[in-house]
């Protein structure tokens, strides 16, 4: 929560600064120079987090990558300044199995742990653009290509799950936040802090396209369900929750037909002991990156009246 507040205060003062700064601008661009647009987008998604194929920032597999796809609604308030709110659905997933080698000595861990997620993300965010060139005319004179950044806050509803390959449940699908498979509750509900960059091209009088890629610094360790340690088998409620919590699902761990037949204590056979770490505890992230199309919505412009 601490964190949560330290960085929705670092977002309100660089938003406040920045309206500061354009403030001029804003009193000197009329409403009759301003204008709206609406855009659709299409991008690729993934995500930074326990399971990607090593524990750094920089790591991800592209075979994990997954379509994103968005809709959203811009303003010009400034020469240099829109304000930008988009609705936006994507899916992030990874598996230890394909991203974590066993021949590897820092990926032994991971290949060990054997777990496996996708989580469907539903995204509401606002944004603050700033271009590089500005435009203190109307739509009519924007540059022919600009470069803008953009920051913001932004809300998403996630749900990490996986598919369970035992038996007759081969192919069931698994909601792993409600097995709580660490012995934590966490929210579906979150809060992120987007950023990032684009470049912005005029098609013609009303199109634009862009290029962008956006990050999202969430503040959640859980969008694969992978954070903290193991937990015991006391915390664990269910033989699903001790299965996908690392019990079961843990290359040389017991089966399914051990594990329903255990009494509590056996569970420790399987190497993972509770308490040993199961993630790295850090938050996760995740990126989008691809093009939208804008189109603007004319300004009606009204004529003095005369008598």
């Amino acid at each position: 929560m601490t964190k949560f507040f330290t960085y929705s205060t670092a977002v309100l003062t660089g938003l406040t600064l920045l309206g500061s700064a354009t403030q001029a601008d804003a009193q000197m661009f009329s409403k009759r120079k301003q204008y709206t647009s609406i855009g659709v987008s299409l991008n690729a998604m993934n995500y930074f987090g326990d399971l990607n194929p090593k524990v750094n920032f920089a790591s991800f597999r592209f075979g994990d990558t997954r379509p994103n796809i968005g809709v959203d609604i811009m303003h010009r308030f400034a020469p240099r300044l829109s304000g930008r709110f988009a609705l936006a659905y994507g899916r992030v997933t990874a598996t230890d199995a394909t991203n974590a080698s066993k021949d590897d000595p820092n990926a032994r861990f991971r290949y060990t742990r054997n777990t496996s997620f996708y989580n469907d993300i539903y995204e509401a965010s606002a944004v603050a653009v700033v271009d590089l060139f500005e435009n203190r005319n109307n739509y009519l004179k924007r540059p022919d290509f600009n470069y803008y950044a953009f920051l913001g806050v932004a809300g998403f509803y996630h749900n990490p799950k996986t598919t369970d390959t035992r038996g007759t449940r081969n192919g069931e699908t698994v909601d792993l936040q409600a097995l709580k498979t660490e012995g934590v509750s966490y929210n579906k509900l979150q809060l992120s802090i987007p950023f990032g960059l684009g470049v912005r091209y005029r098609i013609n009088r009303s199109l634009d396209a862009s290029v962008e890629m956006g990050f999202r610094k969430t503040f959640t360790g859980y969008l694969d369900d992978v954070s903290g340690n193991y937990a015991g088998a006391d915390k664990l409620t269910s033989d699903d929750a001790r299965y996908f919590g690392g019990l079961g699902t843990g290359t040389g761990s017991i089966t399914s037909t051990e594990l329903k037949n255990s009494n509590g204590t056996s569970l420790a056979s399987t190497g993972f002991i509770p308490g040993e770490k199961r993630g790295q505890g850090r938050t996760d992230w995740y990126v989008v990156t691809g093009v939208s199309v804008h189109y603007i919505l004319r300004p009606k412009v009204k004529n003095p009246k005369f008598r």
